[in-house]
Parts: C-alpha cells; structure tokens; sequence
C-alpha cells in the first residue's frame, strides 16, 4: 500500500472519529437501510478523495456539506470532486448541514427517493 493511500485512509479514520453532529444525525436517517443490510461506509476513500459517505452497492456518495462550502472556491472544489465521482459512475446527493437541522424529515423523503421507502 502507497504512502498516499496510508495518509488517506488515516484521514479518513480521524474523519470518522470526529465526525459533525449533522454527520451523526445522517447516519442515524441510514439507520432503516442499514438493518435491511445495504452497507454504508463513512468518511470512505475513493480515489483521491474522502467522502462523507458512501453505499457501493447503491454506487450512491453523500456529501454533508458546512458553511464552509459556500464561497467561490469551495463551490469550485466541491464540483470537481462532484464530477470525478460521476465519472467513476457514481451519484452524489448534496445536504447542508442545515437541511439536516431543520428538515431530517426532507433528507429523508430525498433518501426514500433513491434508494426505495425501507421495509
């Protein structure tokens, strides 16, 4: 294993151990699927990239995205990386933090959308 994907993976885990509150509260929405046995990693990497979360089998990345995402350069980046997933042929779904604090219900509806109301 390359040096890099040593780093990466070790990001990854520091991610994971200090994840956001509206990190833990979207991992606990993927609770329903996760019982079903639909596998979801956080803070997973994937090429040069880490993502907040990711279902290989549903080829489906989920982007929490913080304040910090809204100036010109931050939008930029977040489109960059946006692209690189889709042309590794998977979709990205995009939650602000605040769509998380003021509508679970919303992220939710959004989730039940794409990968089928749970059982």
């Amino acid at each position: 294993m390359g040096e890099t994907m040593r780093d990466q993976i070790k990001f990854a885990q520091t991610l994971r151990r200090n994840q956001t509150d509206a990190e833990r509260q979207f991992w606990a929405l993927l609770y329903p699927w996760r019982e079903q046995g639909i596998h979801w990693r956080r803070q997973a990497p994937i090429g040069p990239y880490v993502v907040d979360f990711c279902c290989k089998r549903m080829k489906l990345v989920v982007e929490i995205d913080g304040d910090t995402h809204a100036t010109d350069a931050e939008l930029a980046h977040d489109a960059a990386r946006t692209a690189y997933f889709e042309r590794q042929g998977f979709t990205v779904l995009r939650f602000s933090n605040v769509d998380l604090y003021e509508s679970p219900e919303g992220v939710f509806d959004v989730l039940c959308r794409v990968l089928a109301t749970p059982t």
